[in-house]
This record gives structure tokens, sequence and C-alpha cells, in this order.
């Protein structure tokens, strides 16, 4: 694939009276620009964008059939920003509670472990041959927990801040109106 397709990637909707309900729930009562996005549209804006790279550029490309359509333009495009703005502020929080729960955890080991290191083999003779391999246990067991939460801090918050960014990006893309060529 060529670089330079994966920097700006369009998103293409028909715009028209018969179109404009498909793109929204159908069971939803609120107004055009309140309204839930259909399954079908999510599903495609979210193919559309997997190629999206760290730098691509996202826009939403209407196309519009008469003029009389293009008033449907700004009220699904707001429908689609609410949507995926919404979805941000969810993917935020659950990456909040991500941070909070490592550190945690990550605290707790630590405890755990200057319990096992630091109080332990002082309960324990010292020239006793059991005091060796208990301490060589407890060094392995220390290591088995902390190795988790250091693993989650280290590798794990990189996808959480990926989808943060893309839907920022699915919220606030450009929308550009096409007109019909006749």
């Amino acid at each position: 694939m060529d670089e330079s397709a994966a920097d700006k990637i369009n998103i293409f909707l028909t715009i028209d009276r018969q179109t404009i309900n498909n793109y929204f729930n159908s069971h939803d009562p609120a107004p055009i620009y309140k309204r839930q996005l259909s399954h079908q549209l999510e599903e495609y804006i979210e193919t559309s964008v997997l190629t999206a790279k760290r730098y691509s550029a996202i826009f939403y490309k209407f196309k519009c059939i008469s003029e009389i359509d293009k008033q449907y333009a700004q009220p699904l495009m707001y429908a689609i920003r609410a949507h995926y703005q919404k979805k941000k502020e969810m993917r935020e929080k659950e990456f909040k509670r991500f941070k909070t729960r490592s550190w945690m955890l990550l605290g707790i080991s630590l405890l755990m472990v200057l319990i096992c290191q630091g109080f332990v083999p002082m309960f324990l003779d010292e020239h006793n041959r059991l005091h060796t391999a208990f301490a060589n246990s407890l060094d392995i067991f220390s290591w088995v927990l902390l190795w988790r939460p250091i693993d989650l801090l280290i590798f794990y918050w990189n996808p959480h801040l990926k989808d943060i960014s893309l839907l920022n990006k699915l919220a606030t893309a450009e929308l550009i109106v096409i007109e019909n060529e006749k």
C-alpha cells in the first residue's frame, strides 16, 4: 500500500431523503442531529479507518444528490461527531481506570515483596540450609509478583492511547460536501 494513501482517509457517504434514515437507529425517535448512529454506519466508518496511522488525516465526504439534500449534511455530521466524542470520553474513563488499577496492583505487589524480602527472612536461622532455599523461593516469588503490574504499565497503555486518538480524529474530522455533477 502506498504510504501517502494511509496519510489521508476519506469516508464517503451519499446523502438524500431516502438514504438519510439508513444512517441512524430506526427505533430512535429523537431529531436527526441527536439520533444514535446505525450499527451499519458505525461498522462502515470503523472499517474505513482500519489503516489509519498516527498522523493520518480523516475526512468525511458527503455526496449530496440535490441542493435540498444538503440540509441533511450538518445534522448527520453533528450526530457522527457527538457519537464519537461520547465514545472517546468512555475510552478515556476506561484508560484512567486501567492506570489506577495498574498502579494499585504495582503498589500492592511492592508491599508484598517488601514483606517477603524484608521481614520473613528475619524469622529464619541464617545458618540453616532451609533459609537459603526459602530465600531463593522468595526471590522468584517476588519477580513473579512484580511481573504482571510492570508488564501492564510498560506495554498495555499504548492501545488505549491509539483508540483515544482515533476516536478524537473521528469526532473532529473535517466535513467536505460534494455536489452531484449533472
